[in-house]
């Protein structure tokens, strides 16, 4: 094997350590469903469709309200933290990677100067070596992604299961029918400003949170 082929090696290995910091675009993404509904009770477990119908005509319209999505998740203190926690875990490893590269890209570096004092045998042997780190530096950088992306999802879990119990109790408590989720491009095109619960909601969630912080992180 050529030692050229260790130049490829390390233009390799600097393409595929992909900067872990890529994959921490966390904040601001919402990886939650378009719509967060809260149906009220049905009248009774026998009570046919069109009675219904017939019952919430006579009773009045629908009570619906609405939440911007991304304000409620990017401003759960919960959320926040929880983030900003993965982002840093994130910056660790990403030092450690480059670290590692870097001693890899010297290691090769040291074999091209030191190629020509070796008998066949040793330079066959090295070779084997450095291709072998090589593929370890790329799992470790697997491994590395793998962990974070399961932590981002974790935390997206967490927090759906956290608002999706805050809106119900919400609902309850403001005797709403439907509380609906606004996002660009999402089902709602348009909706009255005098529905929008958004500040009311991130305020509540965020007292609840705040009350019990260590606890609410284990409720679903």
């Amino acid at each position: 094997m050529q030692i050229q082929y260790f130049l490829y090696i390390c233009a390799l290995v600097n393409y595929n350590i992909i900067k872990v910091k890529k994959g921490l675009k966390l904040i601001g993404v919402l990886g939650l469903a378009t719509v967060l509904f809260y149906g009220c009770d049905k009248k009774t477990a026998a009570t046919s469709e069109g009675e219904t119908s017939t019952e919430l005509a006579q009773d009045g319209e629908l009570k619906v309200a609405f939440v911007y999505t991304d304000s409620v998740i990017n401003k759960f203190d919960y959320f926040k933290k929880k983030s900003a926690e993965i982002t840093e875990k994130g910056k660790k490893f990403e030092g450690d990677l480059q670290s590692r590269a870097k001693g890899f890209e010297q290691e090769v570096a040291n074999f091209q100067q030191t190629a020509s004092t070796m008998t066949m045998n040793q330079a066959r042997a090295k070779e084997e070596e450095l291709v072998k780190k090589e593929q370890n530096l790329v799992t470790y950088r697997d491994n590395l992604m793998r962990e974070l992306s399961t932590d981002e999802s974790g935390l997206y879990s967490d927090v759906y299961d956290q608002v999706q119990k805050y809106m119900k109790d919400y609902a309850t408590t403001n005797k709403l029918d439907v509380i609906l989720s606004y996002t660009r491009g999402g089902a709602v095109w348009y909706a009255t400003d005098a529905i929008d619960v958004t500040a009311s909601v991130i305020e509540g969630l965020n007292k609840q949170y705040n009350a019990a912080p260590a606890d609410t992180a284990t409720k679903k």
